[in-house]
């Protein structure tokens, strides 16, 4: 089982919080945050953010620009996988 970077980690953080990865793979996922403090940082920020943007949508007429908007808001406050990749190095990662 090879280990999983950063990078592959913020491309399946999604996938993880939906359930949506094979066992092998979730694992590999389990293992890198065991190691890593900035992925084990992005993923509580990205759990934050989906439970903001639920409650938000479930204030708001599905669909309308109001919905839209602030799932963006809440999506666009997140780490892009290059500040990741800066705090990851910073925490020794």
């Amino acid at each position: 089982m090879a280990d999983l970077t950063c990078q592959e980690l913020v491309e399946l953080v999604t996938d993880y919080l939906d359930g949506a990865l094979d066992e092998e793979t979730a694992d590999r996922f389990e293992q890198h945050l065991s190691v890593c403090p900035g992925c084990e940082t992005y993923l509580g920020q990205m759990k934050e953010a989906r439970g903001f943007a639920m409650r938000a949508r479930e204030s708001l007429p599905k669909g309308s620009a109001d919905y839209t908007k602030a799932t963006d808001i809440v999506l666009a406050s997140q780490p892009t996988p290059q500040e990741l990749k800066q705090m990851t190095q910073q925490q020794g990662g």
